[in-house]
C-alpha cells in the first residue's frame, strides 16, 4: 500500500555508467553481489534507498564525483537507473512509459538549475510563465501568476527584461520564480546556488527557507556545501563514492557521525549559523490557555513536569510566560498579573542571531512558527548548550511546527 505522506522513495537504486550496465542490471536483480571497484566504468549511484516526505526538505549532499547529480537525474526521470527503483507521489517512474514520466514531469516536478537553464530570447515574465504554458493555462493566468512570483522573489520590476540582461542572482531567482509558478509539489534544486557570490547566495538560501516555511514544498536539494546543507535541509543524505553513507538531522550529523569521512566534513562546521531556533527548542515546557490559573496551581505543574516556565497561550499563540519563582512567590496571583511579555523568535531563523537578545531577557525567548504558533521555548542555558556536542544530544533532533507537546493545563478561555 502506497504511503501517503511519502513525496519520494528510492529503493536500492543504482547507476552504473558502463557498456556492461545490462549485465550488472541483472545481476543485482537476480539479488547477487556486484564488485564495483572492479566494474569496467563508473558506478555513479550504489545501493541508494530513502525516503522523502512530503513537505520536507531533503538535502543530498557530497563532494564532486560524489554520486549526487546523478542522482537527483534519476529523480526527475533523466537518468534509467542500471538497478532499483525510484517513486514519485507512489508512482513507479522507473517502469513508466515516456508520456507517463513527461507527465510527471509537467505536473509533479520543477527544476531549479545550476546555471540557470533560462531560454534566452523571452523575457523575464515569458521565462517564469514557461511552465504554466506548458500546461495549456489561460493566459490571464499565465501573467497573474507571473507576475505573482516575480513579486514574491523580488524580480516585480524586470519582468520585460531579457536573461542576459540579469546579474546571476537575478536569473537564479528567475529560475526559482519560473519553478515555484509551475505550482508543482516537488522542487528538485541542483547546486542551485552554488555559481553565485556569498552574499547574494546567503540571500536565496534565507529566502528558500522562509518560502518553504510557508508553501511547504517537498524539495530535494544538491550542494556540495556543508553549511548550506544544514542551513536548508530538515534532513541531510551525505554521499561518498556513490554510496548514503548517512542520513540524519543536523543535530544527529553534528554529535553522531557515522563514520570518520562524516566526522571530518562536519568538523568546522559554525554551529551558531546551522543550528535554528526550531532544532534547539525545549518543546516540552508546559503550557496553559487561562490566564486565570492560579501561581499555585502553575508552580506545582511546573515542579511536577521539571520545568521553570509555563508558556500562556491564546489558541495556540503564545501571548507571555510564567516564571516558577514568579508562581512560588504569588501563589494566589492569576497567571494574567504574573506572566511577561517575551519576545518571539522564528524557527528557522539561527541561534547565532539571538545570542546577545537571550542575555537581556529575564525569562526564555518563544520560538514560533511562520503562523505566529509556539514551537517552543529557548533559553540561555539551552543555548550555550546547542554549541557542544553533550547539550545537542539532549536537544529534541528537529521538532516540527504545529502545537505544543503537552496539552494545556486548563482548558478556558483567555482573559
Amino acid at each position: 500500500m502506497t504511503d501517503q505522506r511519502v513525496a519520494v522513495r528510492a529503493n536500492h537504486l543504482h547507476k552504473v555508467f558502463s557498456p556492461e550496465e545490462g549485465r550488472i542490471g541483472a545481476t543485482l536483480a537476480r539479488g547477487e553481489t556486484v564488485d564495483f571497484d572492479r566494474v569496467r566504468g563508473t558506478a555513479a549511484v550504489i545501493d541508494a534507498d530513502f525516503e522523502v516526505r512530503k513537505g520536507e526538505s531533503f538535502v543530498v549532499m557530497g563532494l564532486s564525483g560524489s554520486g549526487k547529480s546523478t542522482l537527483i537525474r534519476m529523480l526527475n526521470g533523466l537518468n534509467k537507473p542500471t538497478s532499483g527503483t525510484m517513486e514519485i507521489n507512489g508512482t513507479n517512474l522507473t517502469n513508466a512509459s515516456k508520456e507517463e514520466v513527461r507527465r510527471i514531469r509537467r505536473d509533479q516536478i520543477s527544476m531549479v538549475f545550476q546555471h540557470f537553464a533560462l531560454l534566452p530570447h523571452r523575457t523575464v515574465a515569458a521565462n517564469v510563465a514557461y511552465g504554466l504554458e506548458v500546461k495549456k493555462a489561460p493566459r490571464d493566468e499565465q501573467r497573474e501568476q507571473s507576475q505573482y512570483w516575480m513579486d514574491r522573489v523580488g524580480l516585480g520590476d524586470v519582468g520585460d527584461k531579457y536573461p542576459d540582461e540579469l546579474s546571476g542572482g537575478m536569473r537564479q531567482r528567475v529560475g526559482l520564480a519560473r519553478a515555484l509558478a509551475a505550482g508543482t509539489e516537488i522542487l528538485l534544486m541542483d547546486e542551485a546556488f552554488s555559481a553565485l557570490d556569498p552574499l547574494i547566495r546567503s540571500d536565496l538560501q534565507s529566502q528558500l527557507v522562509e518560502l518553504q516555511a510557508e508553501l511547504g514544498k517537498t524539495v530535494v536539494f544538491i550542494t556540495h556545501d556543508l553549511n548550506e546543507a544544514m542551513k536548508l535541509g530538515d534532513r541531510v543524505a551525505v554521499m561518498r563514492n556513490g554510496r548514503i553513507v548517512q542520513i540524519g538531522t543536523a543535530p544527529q550529523l553534528i554529535t553522531e557521525p557515522a563514520d570518520d569521512y562524516v566526522a571530518r566534513f562536519i568538523a568546522d562546521v559554525d554551529r551558531s549559523r546551522v543550528l535554528t531556533a526550531g532544532m534547539v527548542a525545549d518543546t516540552t515546557a508546559p503550557t496553559i490557555t487561562s490566564t486565570n490559573t492560579t501561581g499555585a496551581e502553575l508552580a506545582r505543574t511546573m515542579i511536577e513536569r521539571g520545568h521553570t516556565v509555563s508558556t500562556v497561550l491564546r489558541g495556540r499563540r503564545p501571548i507571555g510566560i510564567v516564571r516558577l519563582q514568579d508562581a512560588e512567590a504569588e501563589p494566589q496571583r492569576s497567571a494574567a498579573d504574573l506572566m511577561l511579555s517575551e519576545p518571539t523568535v522564528p524557527r528557522i531563523e539561527p541561534i547565532g542571531d539571538h545570542f546577545g537578545l537571550a542575555a537581556r531577557r529575564r525569562g526564555p525567548l518563544v520560538v514560533v512558527d511562520r503562523q505566529g504558533e509556539l514551537v517552543g521555548l529557548l533559553t540561555q542555558d539551552r543555548l550555550l548548550a546547542a554549541m557542544s556536542d553533550e547539550g545537542l544530544r539532549e536537544t529534541p533532533s528537529h521538532p516540527e511546527p504545529g502545537p505544543p507537546e503537552h496539552e494545556p493545563l486548563t482548558t478556558g478561555g483567555a482573559r
